[in-house]
């Protein structure tokens, strides 16, 4: 299916977000998720479903000072 990830067209088999961040080769306590503009804790990546067309941003912390 096709979703949208970080604004750019991304296809991808996963049918979960926790299952695209294995998918992607991204380490799950390195990345904030959001679904369609909704923050996703980590502990409900595994249960929230994705469908064609989803809008996805991974957000890596940044550090500086």
């Amino acid at each position: 299916m096709i979703l949208h990830l970080n604004g750019d067209p991304c296809e991808v088999e996963a049918g979960s977000l926790d299952a695209l961040l294995r998918e992607l080769g991204v380490e799950p306590e390195a990345v904030a998720t959001a679904l369609n503009g909704e923050f996703v804790p980590r502990g409900e990546r595994a249960d929230t479903p994705l469908t064609a067309g989803d809008r996805i941003e991974l957000l890596s912390p940044m550090q500086g000072g």
